[in-house]
């Protein structure tokens, strides 16, 4: 899973460059636990330039129209931008989601909670559904920490929905690139807890 998927990407960007394989620290970490450099020059980048090509929609909740597609300098607006614009939510993809499994996410405002609710479709398989509550119930803190795990057998994938404010290292006064950053990482180690237990 993981492990096939960053043996890919360093196969692929080695053969389509000569100046080395650049990864991030999750990546990075990953490669130099699990040995997985072989050959390839490796490089880390700077984490805040994960998502610089990231597909970005700013939609209304209502319709789920598209209200406008943004650049990546959107990431550098304030998270509680959505605590402004409760009629929004943002949709992003990046070619880094398919390493954690994970097509696109969305992000909004809870109207009723007020928390920073992530919505994503998570490709594990279906028996790996012990694994990802206990990951879920130990990572996710505080007495509110709630998230729906639910399996579509029409999809083949969990619909995952959690409040990133019971993520460790959210802060109120994140960027948006922060906040996608952080589920990045969280996903990271969802998909890395899976493959462990399997």
């Amino acid at each position: 899973m993981l492990k096939e998927k960053i043996q890919k990407y360093i196969l692929d960007q080695k053969a389509h460059s000569d100046d080395g394989v650049v990864l991030f620290k999750e990546e990075m970490e990953y490669v130099e636990e699990k040995q997985l450099s072989g050959d390839a020059n490796l490089f880390e980048m700077e984490t805040g330039n994960r998502f610089a090509d990231a597909y970005i929609e700013r939609c209304d909740k209502e319709s789920e129209n598209m209200l406008k597609n943004e650049t990546s300098s959107f990431l550098s607006e304030p998270l509680s931008y959505l605590k402004k614009h409760k009629n929004e939510f943002i949709y992003f993809e990046s070619k880094w989601l398919d390493i954690v499994s994970v097509d696109a996410i969305s992000l909004e405002v809870d109207d009723v909670f007020g928390t920073y609710d992530v919505m994503l479709g998570l490709r594990v398989q279906k028996k790996f559904q012990p694994l990802l509550k206990d990951f879920l119930d130990a990572q996710l803190h505080g007495d509110e920490a709630k998230f729906d795990l639910i399996f579509s057998n029409e999809d083949g994938l969990w619909n995952l929905n959690f409040a990133l404010d019971y993520v460790e290292g959210f802060r109120e006064d994140m960027t948006m690139g922060e906040a996608f950053q952080l589920i990045y990482h969280f996903l990271f180690k969802l998909v890395e807890k899976v493959e462990m237990g399997k």
